[in-house]
C-alpha cells in the first residue's frame, strides 16, 4: 500500500472527526465538555462505547492469541458480562443519586478529603499510563505505514497524533467523544466483518460451511476445566467480573459517558445494551482468529514469529487492497477511540477533583479547562517518548501491566464504602492505597514459591482490592467514636 494512499485515507478519516467535532462543539460550555449537558441518546452512547473498549491491543492481540490458548478468552468475557450488569444495577444508581460529574466525589462524601484525592490520583496515574501506551502503539503503526517513508521522526508523528486528538476534543469534550466513538466503532466493526467475508469467500465456502469449519476447529474450544491451568474457567470467569467492575464501573473514562444520559433508566439501558454488543463483538474477534489460522494454513502462508503480528501480516500482505485499507482504518479507530476518550476523562477528573473548577467564574472555567487539556496532551507526549526511549517491548508491557495495580485500591475503596457503613481515619487512606499495590506485587512475584506453584493472572486485581479492603478495616474508627 503506497504512502500516498495511506496519507489520503488518514486525512479523510480525521476530516470526518473534525467535522463531527465542529458540529457537536457549537455553543459548548464546560458543562458540555464534562457531561454533554446530560442529553446524550443512550443508544448512541452504547454503540460508541464499543470503540472505546476495543483498543488497538485487543484489535490485533485477540485474534492472534487464539493460536496460543484457543478461544478460552471468552471465559473472561462471560465474566465481563456479569460485571456489566453489576455496574448497571448497583453502581450507576449511586452515581445518579448523588448527581456526580467525577465519580470519585463519592469517596469524599463517604470517607473524606484524603480518600477522595487518593481515588482520583490512582485513576489519573492509571489512565495516563494506559492512554500513553495505546497512543504509542498507534504512533508506531503510523510510523511504519507512512511517516518512515516520508522521513518524519517518531517524535513528530506522536505530536501530530496527539494534536489531532486535541483538535477534535478541546471544544465539545465528552459530547464530541460520544459521536466520534460511534464513527470509529463503525470502522472497527467493518474491518472485522469484511475480513471474515473475504476469508470464507476466497476459500469458496458458504456461511453455513464456514460456521461448521470454525466450531469444529480445535481453536474454537472455549472452556478449560483444568484447575491448575491459567485458563481455568472459574478463575477466568470470576476475574472477568471484578476486572469489569473496576475498569468500567470505577473508571471515570467509562462512567463519564454513562453519566451523560438523560436519566438513570436510560444509562442502565445503555450499559445493558452495550454489554450484549460487547460480547458479540469479542466473539467476532475470536471467530476471526480461528479463520485467520485456517486461511494461513490453506494458503500455505508462514505464520509470523509473534501471534500479535498475525492479523496485520495477513490483512496487509495476503489479502485485498480493500481489506488492507479497512484494517488500517480499524486499528487507527480502535486506538484513537481509546486515547481521545482517555484525554477527555483525564481533563475532567483533574479539573473537578483537583482544581475545583466549578467554584470558578465562567470565564476562568474555560481558561482552566483549556490549560488542563493542553497539559495532559503534553504529559501524554512525554510518557510516549519515554516508552520509545526504553525501546524494549518486555519493559513496555511490564509498565502497561503495572497500570493494573492502580485499579486495586479503587476496588477496595468503593467496596468498603458500599458494603459497610463504617467510617475510617481518612488521613491514613493514602498510606493503605499506596501500600496495597506493593504487597500485591510481592505476592505476584513470589506466588509460585508461596502458593505451591500457583501462578497469579487476572485475579491480581481481586487480591489488590482485598488487601486495600483489609487495610480500610484496620484503620476504621471505633464504633463508639462515630
Amino acid at each position: 500500500m503506497s504512502p500516498l494512499l495511506i496519507a489520503l485515507l488518514l486525512i479523510g478519516y480525521f476530516a470526518l472527526l473534525i467535522t463531527i467535532a465542529n458540529f457537536t462543539g457549537k455553543s459548548a460550555t464546560t458543562d458540555t465538555f464534562f457531561t454533554a449537558n446530560r442529553k446524550s441518546p443512550w443508544f448512541v452512547v452504547a454503540f460508541g462505547m464499543i470503540g472505546t473498549t476495543i483498543s488497538g491491543v485487543t484489535f490485533i492481540s485477540v485474534p492472534g492469541e487464539v493460536g496460543n490458548s484457543a478461544s478460552t478468552y471468552f471465559e473472561f468475557i462471560m465474566g465481563n458480562l456479569v460485571g456489566f450488569w453489576i455496574v448497571a444495577l448497583v453502581l450507576l444508581p449511586v452515581y445518579y443519586k448523588l448527581n456526580l460529574i467525577s465519580i470519585y466525589t463519592y469517596l469524599e462524601q463517604r470517607f473524606g478529603f484524603y480518600s477522595y484525592k487518593t481515588g482520583s490520583f490512582f485513576f489519573l496515574l492509571s489512565r495516563t499510563i494506559g492512554a500513553a501506551f495505546r497512543m504509542y502503539l498507534v504512533a508506531e503503526v503510523l510510523q511504519l505505514a507512512l511517516f518512515d517513508a516520508l522521513g518524519v521522526p517518531f517524535g513528530v508523528t506522536v505530536l501530530i497524533s496527539i494534536f489531532l486528538i486535541w483538535v477534535y476534543t478541546y471544544k465539545g469534550g465528552v459530547k464530541t467523544i460520544i459521536w466520534t466513538d460511534s464513527l470509529q466503532t463503525i470502522f472497527l466493526l467493518t474491518a472485522v466483518i469484511l475480513t471474515i467475508y473475504y476469508i470464507y469467500s476466497s476459500l469458496g465456502w458458504s456461511p453455513g460451511e464456514t460456521f461448521h469449519k470454525i466450531v469444529t476447529h480445535p481453536y474454537s474450544r472455549i472452556f478449560d476445566w483444568d484447575v491448575k491451568s491459567g485458563k481455568f474457567f472459574f478463575k477466568q470467569f470470576i476475574s472477568g467480573i471484578f476486572v469489569t467492575i473496576v475498569m468500567v464501573g470505577l473508571d471515570q473514562d467509562m462512567m463519564q459517558k454513562n453519566l451523560t444520559c438523560k436519566s438513570l433508566k436510560e444509562a442502565q439501558k445503555n450499559m445493558l445494551t452495550f454489554s450484549a454488543i460487547f460480547v458479540l463483538v469479542v466473539g467476532m474477534f475470536l471467530l476471526l482468529g480461528v479463520l485467520l489460522y485456517i486461511f494461513a494454513s490453506a494458503k500455505g502462508i508462514q505464520l509470523p514469529p509473534k501471534s500479535d503480528f498475525l492479523f496485520p501480516a495477513l490483512a496487509l500482505n495476503h489479502m485485498s487492497l480493500l481489506i488492507g485499507i479497512f484494517f488500517l482504518l480499524g486499528i487507527t479507530a480502535a486506538n484513537y477511540a481509546s486515547a481521545d476518550s482517555a484525554l477527555t476523562s483525564l481533563t475532567t477528573a483533574f479539573c473537578i477533583d483537583f482544581l475545583n473548577i466549578n467554584k470558578n467564574p465562567s470565564a476562568q472555567k474555560k481558561q482552566l479547562l483549556r490549560r488542563t487539556h493542553i497539559g495532559f496532551s503534553i504529559l501524554l507526549f512525554l510518557v510516549i517518548m519515554i516508552f520509545k526511549i526504553i525501546n524494549d517491548q518486555s519493559v513496555v508491557i511490564a509498565v502497561f501491566k503495572a497500570a493494573g495495580y492502580t485499579y486495586g485500591p479503587l476496588l477496595g475503596l468503593f467496596a468498603f464504602g458500599m458494603l459497610t457503613k463504617r467510617e475510617v481515619r481518612d488521613k491514613w487512606v493514602p498510606l493503605v492505597c499506596v501500600g496495597s499495590p506493593f504487597i500485591s506485587w510481592f505476592i505476584d512475584a513470589f506466588s509460585v514459591q508461596l502458593m505451591n506453584g500457583y501462578k497469579i493472572g487476572f485475579e491480581l486485581i481481586i487480591i489488590n482490592g482485598g488487601i486495600t479492603f483489609l487495610g480500610m478495616v484496620l484503620i476504621q474508627k471505633k464504633q463508639w467514636n462515630r
